[in-house]
């Protein structure tokens, strides 16, 4: 990984901080965002394993990288193994024929595994949402709070995916009950403004954050990413 990669750098639009593991590790810090992070590692083979022991699904997500590019799911259920890329599925007898494929699919790049969270839908596909927050003059300010609707087939939402852009008082209506609309969306602003202290005392510079935020069928909000540079 590039130096710059790891420290950040600095734009006009504030440090860049590209390493979704660096920011994962800063969040996991604080008692009240940690419980709202799934679990993650830094991918390997015996993290592969013992993260498929604990739970059906993961996600494996480059360390560095944007727009659901290079995210796969992996599953494994009666000893059986699957991953989804894109709109692709394959199914392996063994974990060392399901470790062999992935890894001449991440050609040596540093990857996260992620446990898998079953996300509220709308008629089976998933949601997440994203928060913009930008710092204006010394305040920091939230500045958008969206849905996106997954296309169907797809388990990722992102917009250039051909995700479906709706206001997050929609998504969380449809997919959760209108009744939540307004503490589900307060949360998520809390939560927000609690994150984004943590990585700027631990990376100041920073300027502009994108979180992108879970909603489970239990109504508990997960953080699963923050971008330096949010599309």
């Amino acid at each position: 990984m590039k130096k710059g990669a790891c420290l950040g750098i600095v734009t006009g639009q504030g440090r860049q901080l590209a390493s979704k593991w660096a920011k994962t590790a800063a969040l996991l810090t604080h008692p009240h965002i940690a419980p709202h992070i799934p679990p993650t590692r830094l991918f390997s083979g015996a993290n592969l394993r013992s993260m498929l022991s604990a739970c059906e699904t993961v996600v494996i997500k480059p360390v560095i990288g944007a727009g659901g590019r290079g995210v796969m799911k992996v599953g494994s259920e009666a000893g059986a193994y699957t991953y989804t890329y894109y709109s692709t599925k394959r199914s392996f007898h063994s974990f060392e024929g399901l470790l062999q494929a992935l890894r001449s699919l991440l050609k040596g790049r540093r990857y996260l595994i992620q446990r898998g969270i079953r996300l509220a839908g709308i008629h089976g596909r998933p949601i997440d949402y994203r928060v913009k927050h930008v710092k204006v003059g010394d305040t920091w300010v939230i500045r958008a709070m969206v849905g996106r609707l997954a296309r169907p087939g797809l388990f990722v939402t992102n917009l250039c995916r051909g995700g479906t852009l709706l206001s997050a008082a929609e998504g969380i209506g449809r997919s959760l009950s209108r009744s939540l609309v307004s503490r589900k969306k307060a949360e998520m602003r809390a939560l927000t403004r609690i994150a984004t202290a943590v990585l700027e005392s631990r990376y100041p510079g920073i300027g502009q954050l994108g979180f992108d935020y879970g909603i489970d069928q239990t109504g508990k909000i997960w953080i699963f990413e923050v971008n330096t540079r949010p599309q």
